[in-house]
């Protein structure tokens, strides 16, 4: 049974409780970093977004986060021709809440500097503007230097996968969560002398907008595409493993930016090998689909008591989705990613 929640409510109560668990197509939750019953160095917040063309052959993701004790900023360069990635990260120590991210996701500002990189996201009306610029950074080609600004647009009418959900072993510790799809993305990004444009009739973007308590230890699973299918916006979030899903799955479809909600979904992998093909079931068979890994965005990170292990693998999807109504879509190497991620932090 899937809670849908439909109206405003305050994320937390006084004794640092979820007050409304379950799913929504907005963030209804009312977020209040104050009152969390743990201390700073528990609470998580990030910004991710991804933007992908396959028909340009290119994407880029950027990333933000306060993890408490760690403060982070990353921009990563992917080539779908050449199969290849790069990616240049940066930290800073002790950020305790201070990089100020927002407490909606529909509006604020957020930013990260160092000699690395500068990163700066601007949320505002309809308009998701990402600022970068990163004269560190360098691939395996020669090119030297990543700076550029791309504009996300989200109109009033589309709806996003929202969930608010907490852990069986400690119930003050949440996941509260936006996912948005399908947004079209303008700009360019210049990576060393070259230009890359991205034009809103091919290029898509998904947010990933989080903020929580976690216990130490998680691993989880999430998959997400956005594009045209015939000519009208569609996508998907798919992910379990990450908090106790009982009140609500966060899997859903995107169509003509409406959302048509699933029940749950597995990921078949070969954790030896993530390029092999991968596959993906649903409990209800309105999410049956073939994976063929293009790019596996590789990560392995420990300092002191922090692991991650990470594997973010891009490529294109094949299969069936069905809507609310019944209505079955056919999906060809449509362009998404899908990740097994495991931490300790």
């Amino acid at each position: 049974m899937q809670k849908r929640i439909t109206e405003p409510c305050d994320l937390l109560d006084d004794n640092g409780l979820l007050t409304n668990p379950g799913y929504a197509t907005r963030a209804l939750w009312r977020y209040d970093r104050k009152k969390i019953k743990a201390g700073w160095y528990r609470i998580k917040e990030w910004d991710y977004y991804a933007i992908l063309s396959m028909e340009n052959g290119y994407g880029i993701t950027f990333t933000m986060a306060d993890l408490g004790y760690i403060g982070s900023a990353a921009v990563c360069w992917l080539d779908f021709n050449e199969r290849t990635c790069q990616q240049l990260g940066t930290m800073s120590s002790l950020p305790m809440g201070k990089m100020g991210f927002p407490a909606t996701p529909d509006n604020g500002e957020v930013a990260f500097a160092d000699k690395k990189i500068k990163l700066k996201y601007n949320v505002s009306g309809s308009e998701r503007i990402i600022r970068v610029d990163a004269p560190g950074f360098a691939n395996e080609r020669g090119d030297k230097g990543l700076k550029g600004e791309l504009v996300l647009y989200q109109t009033p009418d589309m709806d996003s996968m929202v969930i608010a959900t907490s852990w069986k072993e400690n119930r003050r510790a949440f996941y509260y969560n936006q996912k948005t799809n399908c947004m079209p993305a303008r700009g360019s990004i210049i990576l060393g002398d070259r230009i890359y444009k991205f034009n809103p009739e091919s290029c898509f973007g998904v947010l990933d907008w989080g903020r929580g308590f976690w216990t130490y230890k998680n691993r989880w699973y999430w998959g997400s595409a956005s594009g045209l299918l015939k000519g009208h916006p569609f996508g998907w979030n798919i992910g379990y493993g990450f908090s106790d899903r009982s009140p609500a799955t966060e899997n859903m479809l995107f169509y003509k930016h409406k959302a048509h909600k699933l029940e749950e979904i597995t990921f078949h992998i070969d954790t030896d090998n993530y390029l092999a093909p991968w596959r993906f079931t649903s409990s209800d068979g309105r999410f049956e689909m073939d994976f063929r890994p293009i790019i596996d965005r590789q990560t392995n990170m420990e300092i002191m008591f922090l692991k991650s292990i990470q594997h973010q693998v891009f490529g294109t999807f094949s299969g069936k989705a069905v809507l609310d109504d019944g209505t079955k879509l056919r999906v060809d190497n449509f362009l998404g990613f899908a990740e097994d991620v495991l931490n300790w932090w």
